[in-house]
């Protein structure tokens, strides 16, 4: 093919760098190779947006200038560059449209790497030549140097030294790799390489693309890379298992697996991070497999290590509920969830479960009950135990906590009314079927309330009881009141003598039904002693900005208002900034008035409000 006059080549072959690689082996020799500007164009959006592929094109472009310059080749660039909305159009094939058609009027060879493309430009009438993805002779990764057999992870950035955590599933440590520090050259060639396997090795894939930053899954390796923008430096993080594992390996009582293949479950494996979560619940879906279901996955990356039996899926379209809707057409018996995290994760986990799909989720959590705790909000408090039935909590690598979750209706634990009854979730230990958490509503609270661990300490069931009582009293008086809960089934309200009749209501009514609301029984008293009032003034005494605060007393046939101090004055008697009457202060301080007048009724509704002032003389 030495003899051709002229070649156009797409961005296929441009980032993949088979032009150079055919000329450095000597073929087109001689020949003029036609640059689109719109190739240009699509390979410097990319460059702007931090992807290594249109750094990549750019390079592969900068070493066909220098064998032009050697005289190896001819290089000339044309056409128009495209607009803004060309260029995003260009998932869609505007710009590919661009470079055949430069190809058509210069009748060009055209060269691709893409299946699509070629097909399309023979049904052009162009002469095409099509280079097939190289699939053999994958050489070692560079990355690959930096592992050792019980290395769990590799960190490199650029003018840091590198690092590894080494050991065993929760017994890792952070070691350095070397002594000295990684360079934007070294890190640079191992992001090339790695875009390279991607598009040559069916078994690694680029699984997320954005700008600064890209996600590979390498064999069993999970790799990712962070640039500028998204990172402050190049960065490269590359995650692999150290073992896999069966469910014997587990140790997990015959119940227990008997449990999990029995019917379809909805199953949480939690864990904080590297406890090997994902580990144990590959060897679930491994062990579904073997027992005869039909398993699949979900995941963002595709990093479980399970046989080839069981399809990986990924988010379709970037949307893990447009897969979920597929795995509803593909109707597996169980699938496996890596990793539940977000409130949509959550939704899309509990829809399939209830759509009567086996669920297996993989969640970070610190406890065993937070796995459990993180459903609540995002999915309905009284399905809870249908979404998810199960937890198995991974520390260390082991199962250290399985859990039971059922739904009853039941007083809950500290309560003793019949009348307190409610739904409640129970959350019991697996093996012992010991209830350690309850779940309920109280109030408008929903509350997780540990069984059976407190020990001298006040319930907690007591202290929401109070915030209750506080929440239903308060809407009955502006005034202080105090709770205290006696037991499970009684409190004692300590309030001012004049707020007691509105709390008890005609014939009992309103005490009734407020303890009918709570579910439990109020013992109403009057406060007793002397102190500040609501808003913090020292009765009896003379207050600068309110005036005369008074201590108002209820006898048999008055109002008793007293004060210190200003014996034998003519004072005026004010409710807030409401005149009430004038008087004269009594030889013991006080002032007396009748207790059915409407006067005194207007004191006793709200006594902290109530102040006297000096008569101004006019």
């Amino acid at each position: 093919m030495n003899d051709i006059f002229c070649i156009v080549p797409d961005t296929s072959v441009i980032i993949d760098g088979r032009i150079t690689a055919k000329l450095e082996a000597g073929d087109y020799s001689g020949t003029t190779i036609i640059i689109s500007e719109a190739l240009i164009s699509e390979l410097e959006a990319q460059a702007n947006k931090g992807k290594e592929i249109g750094f990549k094109g750019l390079e592969e472009l900068k070493d066909l200038g220098d064998m032009a310059k050697t005289g190896k080749i001819k290089i000339e660039f044309t056409g128009k560059r495209p607009s803004f909305e060309q260029v995003k159009l260009a998932s869609s094939g505007e710009i590919d449209a661009m470079i055949r058609s430069i190809a058509a009027e210069r009748k060009a060879l055209f060269i691709t790497s893409d299946r699509v493309q070629a097909e399309v430009a023979r049904a052009k009438g162009l002469e095409v030549e099509y280079l097939p993805p190289i699939l053999e002779g994958l050489k070692k990764l560079a990355i690959e140097d930096y592992f050792t057999a019980d290395t769990l992870s590799v960190h490199l950035k650029v003018k840091v030294i590198p690092m590894a955590k080494r050991g065993s599933i929760g017994n890792q440590k952070l070691v350095k790799i070397r002594k000295e520090p990684s360079s934007q050259e070294e890190l640079h060639t191992i992001t090339k390489e790695l875009i390279e396997r991607a598009k040559h090795d069916p078994d690694s894939n680029l699984e997320i693309n954005y700008a600064g930053a890209m996600v590979f899954q390498i064999g069993s390796m999970r790799i990712a890379v962070a640039q500028p923008p998204f990172s402050d430096g190049l960065e490269i993080t590359a995650v692999r298992p150290v073992a896999t594992a069966c469910l014997d390996d587990y140790r997990l009582s015959g119940e227990l697996k008997e449990r999990i293949i029995e019917h379809q479950r909805g199953i949480l494996v939690a864990g904080p991070p590297g406890a090997g979560k994902s580990t144990f619940a590959a060897g679930v879906a491994e062990f579904l497999h073997e027992k005869g279901f039909i398993v699949k996955t979900m995941e963002s990356p595709r990093d479980l290590q399970v046989c080839d039996a069981i399809t990986q899926y990924g988010p379709l379209e970037r949307d893990m509920e447009k897969t979920a809707d597929i795995m509803l057409l593909v109707r597996p018996d169980y699938t496996v969830y890596d990793e539940v995290r977000k409130t949509k994760d959550f939704h899309v986990f509990a829809d399939m479960r209830m759509a009567g799909v086996g669920m297996v989720g993989v969640v970070h959590a610190t406890r065993a009950v937070d796995a459990v705790q993180r459903l609540i909000g995002r999915v309905e408090l009284g399905i809870i135990p249908q979404v998810v039935d199960t937890v198995v909590f991974i520390e260390k690598g082991e199962v250290s906590k399985v859990y039971d979750i059922e739904f009853t209706v039941k007083v809950p634990h500290g309560m003793v009314e019949q009348d307190l009854a409610r739904p409640v979730i129970t959350i019991a230990d697996f093996e012992s079927k010991k209830v350690e958490y309850e779940i309920y509503t109280y109030g408008e609270q929903v509350v997780v309330m540990p069984v059976g661990k407190a020990s001298g300490k006040k319930p907690g069931a007591w202290s929401l009881a109070e915030k209750e009582i506080q929440k239903e009293i308060g809407k009955y008086t502006r005034r202080d009141f105090d709770v205290k809960v006696e037991s499970n089934s009684s409190a004692t309200v300590h309030m001012d003598e004049s707020d007691i009749s509105k709390v008890i209501g005609k014939g009992g009514s309103t005490i009734n039904q407020i303890e009918k609301k709570l579910g439990i029984h109020l013992d109403i008293r009057e406060k007793t002693g002397k102190g500040k009032t609501k808003e913090g003034r020292n009765a009896g005494t003379l207050d600068e900005v309110f005036g005369f605060v008074p201590e108002v007393e209820k006898t048999r046939k008055h109002v008793v208002m007293k004060v210190k101090g200003i014996t034998g004055e003519s004072v005026d008697v004010y409710s807030g900034e409401d005149y009430l009457f004038s008087a004269t202060v009594g030889r013991k301080g006080d002032v007396k008035v009748g207790r059915e007048t409407k006067e005194a009724f207007r004191i006793l509704e709200d006594s902290s409000i109530v102040t006297l002032r000096l008569t101004i003389a006019t």
